[in-house]
């Protein structure tokens, strides 16, 4: 069932993803990596601290595994309740931040941005203002995505942000010949608004249908709200340390020279693909599944110990080759996605240095996100806090040593440090990784982390990294599409056939359901 319902989830994350990469490129022809570029990022950022603390991340840390076990018990009544208790505690919660940011907004620049001045700094409050209450909205889609994915309607509540992405699009489109990139980011922060609205639009009528007549009630009397509470604020907590992490790179990238921001905005959005799309649509099946085992501590230890063992394997298939693309070919994908109008071949060059550093810690990212679920399965939102908190300490050390101080040193340009930013935050990510294993360990007992299938999976990747490069050489005379069209299927159809020949358990599964489509093809 969690493999199935995996499959759902990423295909509504692909669904999604997609049509981020169509608003991004569209961003990136009419923007490029300019002034308005980074204060389009970096007023980006800020209001969806909101979304990122209170949204499905701490939701589904705290709410899904109440409102999961509570209908597994059949308790459909009390689940109602819990979900209307926890929608208003979201809701008057989210109107009260809102209207603090929209005031606050002055200060939160001061100490994001505090060296910006001028048309930059001003753009940068405007769009944060217009932005902060599509981040609430999105709080509330979040609170919709829980109930969705507690009911096992995987496909609905991770494809719904594809509305949000088409709102932002027509905007952009709308204004976007012709018109300044300062327009256009002011048109796409209107868009993002309106398509937060509709992004709860499309997912309530199906939430009515599974969830019942949900109301808005105190959370008062309602006896499973006090422990989502008891888990939510330590999650939020742990979710504000990782957006800490985020903030203190927005910080150091202030500092930067113009484009730098902008450039690990464009590199964010391809290198969280493979993390959302296989690393959540694991994550996101596996929780409801994890909070529903039953029976002593024994007995759920061995449950969780076999989904990890099984959910690692499949992780690092689909998460290790991406690294390694992001490293060889690189700047073919970031090319093919935005390289047009205002977007030069120059900027698609420094878009790939700093995607190549996010690889290092792409895998550790990934299945630390995995180990997390399992401690909010075991209603423990502590340790994922501690070790959040440590990465967040070691991101901004080793945030101003790459990012500021180490590319002077060695003679670098200054640009360099957005790579170095990256590279420090991978650092930081393997670090928490392996305090999260250890902790799993220590609570669970030992299970496997396959040393020997992730050397053939590196190995793997290596060949086919090298086989792409080749092509990549051999078509650099082409378009950035057509050249992305020669370049990727080269490198998946070689990591797919040496995956399959060292005999690796997910290239089976891949490879049998891919013929029994073809077969089923009349």
């Amino acid at each position: 069932m969690s493999r199935r319902n995996s499959y759902l989830v990423g295909a509504g994350i692909l669904l999604s993803r997609i049509s981020g990469l169509v608003r991004q490129s569209l961003l990136a022809r009419y923007v490029g990596l300019g002034d308005a570029a980074d204060a389009f990022t970096a007023a980006f950022r800020i209001p969806n601290l909101l979304q990122n603390l209170f949204g499905e991340g701490a939701l589904s840390a705290s709410f899904i595994p109440s409102y999961s076990r509570l209908i597994e018990e059949g308790r459909e009544e009390e689940a109602r309740q819990l979900a209307g208790a926890v929608l208003a505690l979201l809701t008057t919660t989210m109107a009260i931040l809102v209207l603090v940011g929209e005031l606050a907004t002055p200060l939160l620049l001061n100490v994001l941005v505090g060296d910006w001045v001028g048309e930059k700094r001003a753009l940068t409050e405007r769009l944060v203002r217009i932005l902060f209450p599509g981040a609430g909205l999105l709080v509330i889609s979040a609170w919709c995505l829980g109930v969705l994915n507690s009911h096992r309607r995987f496909l609905l509540s991770y494809a719904a942000p594809v509305v949000w992405n088409a709102a932002m699009i027509v905007a952009i489109l709308t204004v976007g010949r012709g018109e300044s990139p300062a327009r256009v980011t002011l048109a796409a922060s209107v868009g993002s608004v309106i398509g937060s609205f509709l992004q709860i639009a499309v997912q309530w009528p199906v939430v009515r249908q599974v969830g019942g007549r949900i109301v808005l009630r105190s959370w008062r009397g309602v006896r499973e709200a006090s422990v989502v509470i008891r888990t939510f604020i330590p999650t939020m907590i742990s979710r504000g340390a990782n957006q800490l992490s985020a903030f203190i790179d927005v910080g150091i990238a202030a500092y930067l020279p113009t484009g730098a921001m902008a450039a690990i905005g464009a590199a964010q959005t391809l290198y969280t693909l493979p993390v959302s799309l296989f690393g959540m649509a694991i994550t996101a099946a596996e929780l409801p599944e994890m909070s529903r085992e039953r029976g002593d501590d024994a007995t759920v230890a061995m449950a969780l110990r076999i989904r990890l063992d099984a959910a690692t394997q499949r992780l690092a298939f689909y998460i290790v080759p991406s690294a390694m693309a992001f490293v060889a070919i690189g700047g073919v994908m970031a090319g093919a996605v935005y390289q047009s109008g205002r977007f030069t071949a120059d900027d698609t060059a420094y878009v790939w240095l700093v995607l190549a550093g996010a690889a290092i810690g792409l895998l550790a990212s990934t299945l630390g996100r995995l180990y997390s679920s399992a401690f909010y399965a075991l209603r423990d939102a502590t340790t994922p806090l501690r070790t959040g908190l440590v990465r967040v300490s070691l991101t901004a050390v080793l945030g101003v040593l790459a990012g500021l101080v180490l590319p002077p040193l060695l003679g670098l340009p200054a640009r360099a440090g957005a790579a170095g930013l990256t590279i420090s935050a991978g650092m930081a990510g393997w670090v928490e990784f392996m305090l999260l294993r250890r902790a799993l360990i220590r609570r669970l007992g030992q299970f496997a982390l396959p040393t020997v299938e992730l050397l053939k999976l590196w190995g793997a990747a290596g060949i086919a990294g090298g086989v792409a490069t080749g092509v990549r050489l051999g078509t650099a005379h082409l378009q950035p599409i057509a050249q992305a069209l020669m370049v990727v299927p080269a490198f998946g159809a070689t990591y797919i056939v040496l995956t399959s020949w060292l005999d690796i358990p997910e290239a089976a599964v891949l490879g049998g359901r891919v013929l029994a489509r073809l077969r089923r093809r009349p």
